[in-house]
């Protein structure tokens, strides 16, 4: 597939972040174009070839999450991380951190331009764009260890025109079939894609399909999976790790909610144990970075009442998590759920699986592109049994904005669906004051 720039070739800078950004979309107008060649000349072109260390994290989900256990012990330790992830929620500065802090305006616009300038008549997705505008800055800032977190697949992700030290995959689920296929094992031969000979790959899945393991083997990576080479014991309050670098025990939870980012943190103890040689972080450091990860819309509870959670869950397998991370939690006396997603997900399976946990559907439009009208979720809701408590809203604010109105100080307000819905949902809150 040929990505082709719009005619009218290079004009004038811009001179600031969203004029930046407004450029980036207009003139690299395809979304998803999967192949790393026009990555790998403009990458080329810019000398990006980190002498760092790079961790890669892939996987349906769990990727955000790993990131910033990642990032927060990687910290803990003193190390300078750059930490790039995607998509963001409320400020495109969140994909590209420092030290555990957005980078800023003026240093996104100096990468952006720096590729701008590299690019020459090399068409890139917005995608390929900000991911070697992100290394770019992280080789300039002259981090000691970059984490970066794959898009979409792994094999011909933009992420992957860079050798990971380490990789690490933390699921495989089925998602954006129309681009890595309709199976488990089909999706998780692409995944495999950002495995390297000779060096760690880690699985937090314990059903992985064969062929993740079969390219591993075929490479030369050193395959290390969940519940074979390191594995987790919840011992609540605490919790303990076996892996390659020996046992830790008393660990304390993740500062994350959930039970399912045991696995996570237990992939992310187990890349570093193994990059010790060259990152080596104490056990203290772990401790405090468990405690201290922060990731907002990851069953994000915000204090005061009526709780109110905001999860990105799009797609069976993150809802099944949000299912049981929520039967953890006290009852309510009524759960409103503010709720739309993008209409080439899995709608239905999403909404059967947090069915019975939700008393009244708030639900909305998606003004984005591919996201779901009124007909379609109304459909999705009636497929999964969802036949009354449905209140319809112009949009996702004002779907917040009603489920607030309506709900008591016992009750619960949850907002899923889409990074899209979330972020809608969150900048309507922040914008009450919480």
């Amino acid at each position: 597939m040929k990505l082709e720039s719009p005619p009218g070739g290079h004009c004038a800078p811009p001179d600031d972040l969203s004029g930046w950004l407004r450029h980036i979309e207009s003139r690299h107008v395809k979304l998803v174009d999967m192949g790393l060649d026009r990555v790998r000349i403009v990458a080329d072109r810019l000398a990006l070839h980190p002498s760092f260390p790079v961790i890669t994290v892939g996987g349906t989900n769990g990727k955000g999450s790993t990131c910033a256990l990642l990032e927060a012990m990687l910290d803990h330790a003193g190390f300078s991380v750059g930490c790039y992830t995607s998509p963001h929620l409320l400020r495109y500065n969140e994909r590209v951190r420092v030290s555990r802090k957005d980078v800023t305006d003026a240093s996104l616009c100096e990468a952006f331009s720096a590729v701008e300038a590299a690019r020459g008549d090399v068409p890139l997705t917005y995608f390929e764009f900000g991911s070697l505008a992100a290394v770019w800055h992280f080789v300039h800032r002259r981090v000691d260890v970059a984490v970066l977190e794959v898009g979409l697949g792994g094999r011909l992700d933009a992420v992957n025109v860079f050798d990971a030290d380490c990789a690490v995959v933390t699921s495989v689920a089925i998602d954006h079939v129309d681009y890595l296929g309709p199976t488990r094992e089909g999706i998780a031969r692409e995944k495999a894609g950002i495995f390297r000979p000779g060096r760690p790959a880690i699985v937090a899945d314990y059903d992985v399909p064969e062929t993740m393991r079969d390219h591993a083997r075929g490479i030369g990576a050193a395959w290390l999976q969940i519940g074979r080479d390191f594995d987790i014991q919840a011992q609540p309050p605490q919790w303990r790790y076996e892996g390659p670098g020996g046992m830790r025990s008393g660990l304390p939870y993740p500062a994350l909610r959930g039970d399912y980012q045991l696995r996570n943190a237990a992939a992310a103890i187990t890349a570093l144990d193994l990059l010790r040689g060259r990152l080596p972080v104490s056990s203290a450091a772990i401790r405090s970075g468990l405690l201290s990860v922060v990731l907002a819309g990851r069953f994000q509870v915000l204090p005061g009442r009526p709780v109110t959670i905001f999860d990105v869950a799009h797609n069976p397998d993150a809802a099944a998590r949000l299912a049981e991370a929520l039967r953890t939690m006290p009852s309510a006396r009524r759960t409103h759920a503010v709720f739309s997603m993008l209409a080439d997900k899995d709608m239905a399976g999403v909404v059967d699986l947090l069915r019975p946990e939700v008393d009244c559907w708030h639900i909305a439009p998606l003004e984005v592109p591919r996201g779901a009208d009124v007909p379609t979720i109304e459909r999705a809701l009636g497929d999964a049994g969802v036949l009354d408590e449905v209140r319809v809203h112009a949009s996702v604010s004002d779907a917040w904005k009603g489920a607030r109105e309506l709900a008591d100080m016992d009750d619960r307000i949850l907002t899923f669906g889409s990074f899209y819905t979330v972020a809608q949902a969150l900048e309507c809150s922040e914008a009450r004051g919480g």
